[in-house]
């Protein structure tokens, strides 16, 4: 059974910083993209970062460049966000994510999904 599993969230102050991390199971994702996305409530999911199979190639949407780092563990079943400089606007659920394909930031081109953890940023 595959399984992504993310922990991690929680409350937060703006400012403030936050690790999430995503743990794997059931298989072998070490050639996978590894992503993360978001959903606040009333809006749409969205990408945030995605990492390589290698961990030599990143990618972030504009909104967190410079904020948030994806990074996967030394055992590459684990994935981690390390989010900085915190705002209001960060707050939803983030989800964990697998593709085969480099470089996508649409949910419906990842395969695999955690169930999500939510972070909530205050003013």
């Amino acid at each position: 059974q595959v399984q992504l599993v993310e922990s991690g969230g929680g409350l937060v102050q703006a400012g403030g910083s936050m690790r999430l991390s995503c743990t794997t199971s059931g298989r072998t994702f070490g050639s996978y993209v590894m992503g993360w996305f978001r959903q606040a409530p009333g809006k749409e999911r969205e990408f945030v970062t995605a990492i390589s199979w290698n961990g030599g190639s990143t990618y972030s949407a504009d909104s967190v460049k410079g904020r948030f780092t994806i990074s996967r563990g030394n055992v590459k079943n684990t994935v981690y966000l390390q989010m900085n400089s915190l705002k209001p606007e960060d707050t939803a659920v983030y989800y964990c994510a697998a593709s085969r394909l480099l470089a996508r930031v649409r949910p419906d081109e990842y395969e695999y999904w955690g169930q999500g953890t939510q972070v909530t940023v205050s003013s």
